[in-house]
């Protein structure tokens, strides 16, 4: 499984990293050396994490997401094409997540950024798209909404987070990988296997919304 594979992956890198500080110099998102000639920092940023609270949300929450996402692609698409899409749905998810960031602080010599957020926010708000009405919610927190509600409710809280600097935290970077994953993964099906993903999207909220919000209490 792919999804599994970029786990182990990324907790064998940001575990070494932690008690390697040339791995994590070297990998670290740090805009003046991309400005530099150094892009893979746009990639390998996210296989790095600031501690194992930050590597286990964020991999717990890939596990949880994006096993349904790659099980989807295959399933859509075919074993060959479904997982190529899936890959190139996480690794440019990095990229895009990232690369406004990058514009802002290209030349700000202290920012470094690090973490699989972005391209963990593209893979859940691809699995928004394409199950609008399952229920999600925050871990230890007992409130759950229908996802297309919580996807609306996370930008929002994202946008205020990100005008006020808040946590220093890249909300910008949660922002712009959710939309690219639901814009990924509407050209990529409409491009490869003419599903129009975002009129599935419209249909289910429009049948079942209602219904079962008032059966939520909603």
């Amino acid at each position: 499984m792919i999804t599994i594979v970029l786990i182990i992956f990324t907790c064998i890198i940001s575990i070494k990293a932690f008690k390697d500080d040339g791995l994590m110099e070297k990998w670290i998102f740090y805009p003046p050396a991309v400005k530099h000639g150094e892009w893979q920092r746009l990639f390998t940023y996210g296989f790095l994490h600031a501690d194992f609270t930050h590597l286990i949300f964020n991999m717990f929450t890939l596990y949880f997401f994006g096993v349904d996402i790659e099980k989807y692609c295959i399933a859509t698409l075919g074993e060959l094409t479904g997982s190529v899409a899936y890959i190139v749905l996480y690794f440019s998810a990095l990229f895009v997540s990232i690369f406004p960031t990058y514009l802002k602080e290209r030349d700000n010599d202290y920012y470094h950024g690090l973490g699989a957020s972005g391209a963990v926010s593209a893979i859940i708000f691809a699995y928004v798209l394409i199950n609008p009405m399952n229920f999600m919610g925050v871990m230890f927190i007992p409130v759950w909404l229908p996802a297309f509600l919580f996807a609306i409710i996370f930008v929002m809280i994202s946008v205020y987070l990100s005008k006020n600097h808040s946590g220093g935290i890249n909300h910008s970077a949660h922002i712009a990988g959710g939309i690219y994953g639901i814009v990924f993964m509407i050209v990529a099906f409409g491009a490869l296997e003419h599903v129009n993903l975002l009129a599935d999207f419209i249909d289910q909220i429009h049948v079942n919304s209602i219904r079962d919000l008032i059966r939520f209490g909603f």
